[in-house]
């Protein structure tokens, strides 16, 4: 997916606020320097400014996993590690035979595909439940035009997934990060730069009607200086996200890092919003959006969409150094000869009603940004705009 302009926009009125009140214009001049920009910022922006470097544990260099050398998997947005294999989807795409479920082998090889029963909008991510139902969230919105998303649920041994409904209380969001608790409430974390809201169902999910979402609260990741090919755009927003095969870690992703947040008691939601995460870097991928558990707990696994010099998306493996093993969770079991046919009449398109293209959206006002600021902006987000539009996808 591509960073839209209402995403710039936040993340640069975030951005240049905490650097004009540091007294810097760069980032790396914020990392090189903490202790004054801490001193120059409020008490809110001190934490935003630099990690606890005693939370930032040392971590190994990422290991290759296997490449994915499919073709129609090259817009991958959403994996979970599943026994000794691996399940992908790809986000939003025309083509038919790309938007499905791929399970993949250990050497990321595809060993067979399901299809939804209707057209999915924007599958931005994946999570697996603690009785192993597949969760594909259908949460992206580029354009900020959808009345409703979606998550799909694909049950162990089950044929198709099925669709359910969600909306929004306060308008559209795009989103990419889907988290799944231990009782199968779907979290979803929206893809705001800088403080991005939480959202859950206010009630049980139907296939009937659309369940409304109530927002629970809201999250704030730290600032980095990690390397990414969209700068500081890259570490501000939310681009996945999994829950430990455990249930006792959850994690958010950038384009640049990783942050894992402990769970007490089940509750995600005081997690995001009042726990301290750990960073795990994750530097240079191409454009990481993808972030799972591997099946024993002990890593992260990423994996990006194919670069631009058409390279194959590569798994790669994030070692978590002091983590016990988790009990390994069984492959995603073959669907049933005996399991009912979905009805694809009675499962209403991901489309309706809200299936409009994606539209071209203006770029950030910048009337408040002094002109200094104004010209970094511009170089910022002119190099970004050249590295997106070269990624952007025609639909």
């Amino acid at each position: 997916m591509v960073v839209s302009a209402r995403e710039v926009e936040s993340v640069i009125v975030r951005a240049f606020s905490m650097l004009l009140a540091a007294g810097f214009l760069s980032a790396p001049v914020i990392a090189a320097q903490p202790a004054a920009a801490a001193r120059a910022a409020s008490p809110v922006d001190r934490s935003l400014l630099q990690l606890d470097r005693a939370q930032m544990s040392e971590r190994a260099a990422a290991a290759t996993v296997c490449t994915i050398r499919d073709e129609r998997l090259d817009e991958l947005s959403g994996m979970v590690a599943a026994g000794t294999g691996y399940v992908v989807v790809n986000d939003g795409s025309d083509f038919a035979a790309r938007r499905k479920i791929f399970f993949l082998d250990a050497r990321c090889k595809v060993t067979r595909t399901l299809s939804y029963p209707s057209r999915p909008r924007d599958t931005e991510d994946m999570a697996r439940g603690a009785d192993g139902t597949l969760w594909i969230g259908d949460i992206g919105d580029n354009s900020g035009s959808r009345d409703t998303i979606a998550v799909w649920k694909l049950a162990p041994g089950a044929k198709r997934p099925v669709l359910h409904r969600m909306a929004y209380p306060d308008g559209a969001h795009d989103a990419e990060a889907l988290l799944v608790t231990a009782d199968g409430t779907p979290i979803v974390v929206t893809k705001d730069g800088g403080t991005a809201g939480i959202y859950r169902p206010k009630s049980a999910l139907t296939r009937d009607s659309t369940t409304p979402l109530e927002k629970a609260g809201e999250v704030t990741l730290p600032m980095t200086t990690t390397s990414n090919p969209f700068s500081f755009l890259g570490r501000a927003v939310i681009t996945g996200a999994a829950t430990s095969p455990d249930g006792r870690h959850v994690v958010l992703r950038t384009y640049a890092d990783a942050f894992e947040f402990d769970v007490t008691d089940n509750d995600v939601i005081g997690a995001l919003t009042s726990g301290k995460p750990r960073q795990i870097p994750l530097p240079d991928e191409p454009q990481g959006e993808s972030v799972t558990y591997s099946a024993d707990g002990r890593s992260l696994l990423t994996v990006s969409e194919r670069s631009d010099a058409g390279t194959d998306p590569v798994i790669q493996r994030y070692p978590l150094p002091d983590r016990p093993a988790a009990s390994t969770p069984a492959a995603p079991p073959s669907p049933s000869s005996s399991a009912p046919p979905t009805d694809d009449a009675a499962t209403p398109d991901a489309t309706a009603p809200d299936a409009r293209a994606a539209a071209a959206e203006d770029g950030p006002p910048v009337a408040y940004i002094t002109a200094v600021a104004i010209g970094v902006a511009a170089m910022a987000v002119g190099g970004v705009g050249l590295v997106l539009a070269r990624r952007a996808r025609r639909r």
